[in-house]
């Protein structure tokens, strides 16, 4: 590893190593007792992506989820890779637009279930419209 990279006032990452090969910072003289213990820092990626590859990043515009508390600005995650399942909130195109709803499928019918009193649910006529889920939403970062 260069330590040119980490000192430099224009960082840009390095995808050559993961947060489990850099070593913690050993000072001369005797260890802490409290060194066995300690942990490392906290990697979102490791700890909200499951696929890489599969997994985006979408900004949410409207009001459509704020019962799930998704809101307008909010940015999810969405994992294409994920079975989409009734109950999950999914984003599905349907007739070219996106949209985000919570999927409810039953035997012959799909829904698509908006979290707001303002909204009505929008019953999926497959025969009629174009329709896919393109991915299931997995977290959701908004600021406070």
């Amino acid at each position: 590893m260069e330590l040119e990279q980490f000192f430099g006032m224009s960082y840009k990452g390095s995808k050559r190593f993961t947060q489990w090969e850099v070593p913690a910072a050993n000072a001369t003289g005797f260890g802490a007792a409290a060194d066995d213990y300690m942990e490392r820092g906290i990697d979102l990626n490791e700890q909200l992506i499951r696929n890489k590859p599969a997994t985006f990043f979408m900004r949410v515009s409207g009001d459509a989820m704020v019962g799930a508390g998704i809101f307008n600005g909010d940015v999810v995650i969405v994992d294409r890779s994920v079975k989409a399942a009734s109950g999950k909130v999914v984003i599905a195109t349907l007739n070219g637009e996106m949209l985000i709803r919570r999927l409810e499928k039953t035997f012959n019918k799909i829904r698509l279930v908006p979290e707001t009193a303002r909204l009505s649910p929008i019953d999926v006529d497959l025969s009629a419209s174009e329709f896919s889920i393109w991915g299931v939403v997995t977290y959701v970062i908004h600021a406070l």
